[in-house]
């Protein structure tokens, strides 16, 4: 796998090395030795999957405190634009937000520490999203961030006739009020 830093602190992105040939491909998609020599030591304890149609938006979301969690994401089916916004005051790019495709074709992952927001928009027709992390679900922590916040101003990739948001997503809390890590 080739490991590439991001463009904010923390950040990788993972490019599976595919092994192609008439039958289709293979390719390790996660190797804990490889993993913790580049990225560092993490101990993933939970994975969750998600399938969503185009113009689905979820996110801006996270978990607060102690139960905050890394992420690493990945598309089985399909593609979607993942965002990542770094909401760590100590951290030198605190505030900013990261774009990147993901789909099925390339099998790029894409690693989030801790004291981030993330969310995704579907740019198929459908999507398979799949995530580990290295805290569980606290549903008392878990916090949203506005997806359309004026302070982040994130690009993303669909009209505002396409966005698709549940409530949730739709009631966020501004970036301005949001809870932080330090």
């Amino acid at each position: 796998m080739n490991y590439i830093k991001g463009e904010l602190s923390g950040v990788w992105i993972i490019e599976p090395r595919r092994i192609t040939d008439s039958r289709g491909y293979f390719c390790e998609t996660f190797r804990a030795d490889e993993f913790r020599r580049i990225v560092g030591p993490v101990d993933f304890v939970q994975e969750n999957e998600s399938e969503s149609v185009h113009g689905v938006i979820r996110g801006l979301h996270y978990q607060a405190g102690a139960a905050s969690q890394a992420k690493l994401v990945s598309v089985c089916s399909g593609s979607i634009v993942d965002v990542a916004v770094d909401l760590r005051r100590s951290s030198p790019t605190f505030g900013r937000s990261m774009l990147i495709k993901l789909d099925s074709d390339s099998g790029c992952r894409l690693y989030i520490p801790r004291g981030f927001a993330h969310g995704f928009a579907v740019l198929s027709e459908r999507a398979r999203f799949q995530y580990k992390v290295d805290n569980y679900y606290c549903p008392l922590s878990e916090r949203t961030i506005r997806v359309d916040d004026p302070d982040l101003s994130i690009d993303w990739p669909l009209s505002a006739a396409e966005m698709i948001l549940s409530d949730k997503d739709r009631n966020g809390t501004p970036f301005s009020s949001a809870e932080l890590f330090d």
